[in-house]
């Protein structure tokens, strides 16, 4: 059985004005989003990944603009949304967003259990009375000891983990559709970070939304993805199930990431790194936006954009090495035993997480 669409992205692309010039961030992105599925985003820093995930809620910075392609949820073009008031249905209610920092999603002034019921009411009509009930329910959802005390408690009372608990009990009280998770558990320890993730899959298969979820760490995306795109240079690059990334990867830049997982680094092994730096947009991208940092690249990276190449019907990467005419290269060896290492390190975190037990930090 096909899976239903929740989200049609089609030659999407964002531009910025900066100091009178325009960057070209986000350069023709194609990807269909289905619906319960988890879809993990993975690139490093400024690769575009949260800029292109706020096209979705229309919270593009100022200076920001679709410059092309079409964002289509439920029938509506979201690309073509402008006004506040055309985003009131949407931003939050439908489509939510799980920010890195939960203090910059909670107001230091209010109470914890005024932030949620404020929501509640905005969004379902509720009472006073009634808002504050399902309030204390969703902080029991998300594990928050000692609700009804901690109602009454400000932000600065709750440690990292608590206050992200906190962030996806607001998102939980709207009752999106796609649940946008943008670095949850960057800040967090090891332990907390397992904690919080367990949580949202958890909490998505109780409320049946669709999770995109935005993260640096190809680590975190092997617990919780079904799906990955991989991103560089305002492009998705690869993209595939899990199993298509990890074991099967074909772009020289998702070897390196998968090298880079600190999990792998040994004895034996030392552990890699992505020397250079993603390009700036500050000038126009020839070629692929990869080959100065590849060490694979050939002569054409340097002048003309590869093309996406289907590897499997769930699986396509744009590289020119998958070229019938292109020379065969060798994956690193660090990420030839991938499977076993992965296995290991998890056996390693479940046991971590059981000795650490339940902290609710």
């Amino acid at each position: 059985m096909e899976k239903k669409k929740v989200l049609e992205i089609k030659n999407l692309s964002v531009g910025f004005l900066s100091h009178g010039k325009k960057m070209n961030v986000i350069r023709d992105i194609t990807l269909d989003v289905f619906e319960g599925e988890t879809l993990a985003i993975v690139g490093e820093s400024g690769s575009g990944k949260s800029v292109f995930t706020k096209t979705f809620t229309g919270m593009l910075d100022s200076n920001g603009y679709i410059s092309n392609g079409s964002i289509m949820f439920d029938g509506v073009d979201l690309a073509t949304l402008k006004k506040t008031k055309e985003w009131l249905g949407i931003r939050g209610k439908r489509i939510a967003t799980i920010f890195q920092d939960p203090m910059t999603s909670l107001n230091p002034l209010f109470s914890i259990g005024y932030q949620i019921s404020e929501v509640l009411r905005l969004h379902h009509n509720l009472s006073k009375e009634e808002a504050k009930k399902e309030a204390i329910n969703l902080l029991k959802k998300v594990r928050i000891p000692d609700a009804e005390k901690r109602y009454n408690d400000y932000p600065f009372q709750y440690s990292g983990g608590m206050r992200q608990r906190v962030v996806i009990a607001i998102a939980l009280a709207c009752r999106p559709e796609i649940l946008i998770c943008d670095e949850p558990t960057t800040a967090l320890d090891v332990t907390v970070q397992a904690q919080i993730l367990d949580l949202i899959k958890e909490l998505q298969k109780e409320y049946k939304w669709t999770t995109i979820f935005i993260t640096h760490d190809l680590g975190v995306v092997a617990n919780v993805a079904d799906r990955v795109a991989v991103m560089y240079g305002g492009q998705i690059i690869e993209y595939g199930t899990v199993e298509d990334i990890f074991y099967r990867s074909a772009h020289p830049y998702t070897w390196a990431l998968l090298a880079s997982l600190p999990q792998l680094g040994s004895k034996e092994d030392p552990l890699s790194y992505i020397s250079g730096n993603p390009p700036t947009f500050t000038s126009e991208i020839i070629g692929d936006a990869f080959a100065v940092r590849n060490k694979y690249a050939m002569r054409i990276d340097f002048l003309v954009e590869p093309p996406m190449f289907k590897i499997s019907e769930t699986h396509s990467a744009k590289t020119w090495l998958l070229d019938p005419r292109a020379p065969k290269v060798e994956k690193p060896t660090i990420i030839k035993n991938l499977s076993k290492r992965i296995k290991e390190v998890s056996s390693e975190l479940k046991k971590e997480i059981e000795i650490g037990g339940e902290k609710h930090e």
